[in-house]
C-alpha cells in the first residue's frame, strides 16, 4: 500500500534501521519503547491488522513470534521476562500487521502497562490471536 509507513520500511522507501530480515518478515526497534527491548515484528505481505487474520496465516504468526524472540535472545535479552502481542483495531496506530515484542515486563512503566495490558479490547496477546483464529 502506498501510504503505509512498513510497506515503505519493507520496500527501503522510508529509511530505518532494520534489526533482522528475511523473505517473509522485518524485525524493527518501536520508536516509542515501552521498555529497554521493544521490537515490532512486521509481514512483509499486507494484512491490514489481527482482524484480517486466517488460520491460513497461523504460521506467519508463528514464524513472527519464533524470529521476534530470537532477535531478543541475540540482543541479550531474557525471554522469560516478556510480553507479544497486538493492538486491535480501532487502537492500532499503524494499520499494517506488527507483532510486539516487550521486555522486560517488570521494568514497564504503568502507562505502558496500560497500553500493552494483556487480553483487553486494545491489545491481545499472540497466544490468544493463535488460539482465536478463524478459517
Amino acid at each position: 500500500m502506498s501510504n503505509c509507513i512498513f510497506c515503505k520500511i519493507i520496500s527501503g522507501q522510508e529509511p530505518t534501521d532494520i534489526i533482522y530480515q528475511d523473505e517473509d518478515v522485518v524485525i524493527i526497534k518501536d520508536i516509542k519503547p515501552a521498555a529497554k527491548f521493544h521490537y515490532l515484528a512486521i509481514p512483509k505481505i499486507h494484512i491490514k491488522d489481527v482482524k484480517a487474520l486466517t488460520v491460513e496465516h497461523r504460521k506467519l504468526i508463528e514464524n513472527l513470534i519464533d524470529l521476534g524472540k530470537m532477535v531478543l535472545k541475540d540482543n541479550g535479552c531474557n525471554v522469560e521476562d516478556l510480553r507479544i502481542g497486538f493492538h486491535v483495531p480501532p487502537f492500532n496506530s499503524i494499520s499494517h500487521l506488527h507483532l510486539h515484542l516487550i521486555a522486560p515486563v517488570s521494568e514497564m512503566n504503568f502507562l505502558s502497562r496500560m497500553i500493552f495490558k494483556p487480553n483487553t479490547w486494545w491489545f491481545a496477546t499472540a497466544d490468544f490471536i493463535l488460539e482465536n483464529l478463524s478459517s
